[in-house]
């Protein structure tokens, strides 16, 4: 692929800059959402079906995101975050908190936002550690973060 520089930034902003691919990493990341199914039917945000095909097919020629053939369902594919996806997690909960900090983000949507920022570094390395578990076949966590940020969304919800 062409780049238009070397700066870390300007590559950075020419992988994930578009207005979707965060958005679907997000979904694959927080919601574990790993068919396009689940992507597209519990897209918050209303992903058109062309987009998200198309978004899923850069994210995978960048690297970002494997697709394999699921063993349960011959015509369904189930993505998979790679090691340079998961080494996102710090990035997005910057995104989370800087965006529930400064803009008109919703208590119940901020709720993950917020557990990350207050659980910090300590969280987000735990955090990596489940996502390697459920896309990388690494061994278990003894912490489920996922559980976590459920569980924040979940009270948010029920105390509006």
């Amino acid at each position: 692929m062409d780049r238009r520089s070397g700066c870390p930034i300007n590559l950075s902003v020419e992988v994930l800059g578009d207005r979707w691919s965060l958005v679907v990493l997000r979904d694959i990341m927080f919601g574990n959402f790993r068919t396009y199914g689940e992507l597209h039917g519990n897209s918050l945000e209303g992903i058109a079906t062309n987009i998200l095909a198309s978004r899923l097919k850069r994210l995978m020629e960048e690297r970002l995101v494997t697709a394999a053939a699921d063993p349960a369902h011959k015509q369904r594919t189930i993505y998979n975050l790679t090691e340079m996806a998961i080494a996102l997690v710090p990035v997005m909960a910057q995104l989370g908190t800087w965006g529930a900090r400064f803009l008109p983000a919703t208590p119940q949507l901020s709720a993950r936002a917020r557990a990350l920022a207050e659980g910090g570094p300590e969280m987000w390395e735990a955090f990596m550690a489940e996502l390697r578990h459920l896309h990388l076949g690494a061994s278990p966590p003894r912490r489920s973060v996922l559980a976590e940020l459920d569980a924040a969304y979940q009270a948010a919800a029920q105390n509006p």
